[in-house]
């Protein structure tokens, strides 16, 4: 694969790279290893974080079409940049959820400006995990009022909820990611938190309303 390759040619290229049979790696190790040139490590890599960073930026951006891209920009962008990593400042996990956040930012930016001069038209369905397909159709319902609250939330409670329940990263590390010290991120995640109780109650009233 050669770096000059588009970001699309160079994500299914990693993708299709077998990763051979070994011991698993830690996350530290395989950066390493990409800096060195390694694609089986950034193979390695995709398949370890690539699911749950889509789902974050599916949830954040409400787009799975703009998810795929932004997971395929963080990858261009660890391949180039993984010798800039330093396992002493922080988590792997963290600085691709960081880059990923910034790569959303990004993206929402570039939306509203096709949106703005009349390109963005057609918006693509997002796309339900695959678990919302063995799901009840009461939770399949509870599951569309949470995504509804969370469509609600100020962008930055919204990011720092997805990085909590999606990324599974700590306060700490939520800091981190959103530049921002960690009593800030407390208390996104406290207003977050209240905000969608009160929408998941005001919810369930409406149902009981409709249903008597």
């Amino acid at each position: 694969m050669r770096i000059s390759d588009s970001p699309n040619q160079q994500s299914r290229s990693w993708t299709r790279a077998a990763v051979p049979h070994e011991e698993p790696r830690g996350d530290d190790e395989l950066l390493a290893r990409i800096a060195a040139g390694s694609q089986s490590a950034l193979s390695e890599l995709l398949a370890r974080h690539g699911r749950g960073l889509r789902i974050f930026a599916a949830r954040y951006l409400g787009n799975a079409g703009d998810a795929e891209d932004v997971v395929q920009e963080v990858f261009v962008t660890v391949w180039k940049q993984a010798a800039r990593f330093d396992p002493a400042r922080g988590r792997a996990s963290t600085w691709l959820y960081r880059i990923t956040a910034n790569r959303c930012i990004d993206q929402r930016r570039r939306r509203a400006l096709r949106s703005f001069i009349g390109l963005d038209v057609i918006r693509d369905e997002v796309a339900s995990p695959e678990a919302d397909a063995e799901a009840t159709t009461a939770a399949r319902q509870e599951l569309a009022i949470v995504r509804d609250g969370l469509s609600r939330l100020p962008e930055r409670q919204r990011m720092a909820v997805l990085l909590r329940a999606v990324g599974d990263l700590d306060i700490a590390a939520i800091a981190e990611v959103m530049g921002s010290s960690v009593g800030s991120a407390e208390q996104l995640l406290v207003r977050a938190r209240r905000a969608l109780r009160d929408h998941l109650a005001m919810a369930a009233v409406s149902r009981e309303r409709k249903s008597s």
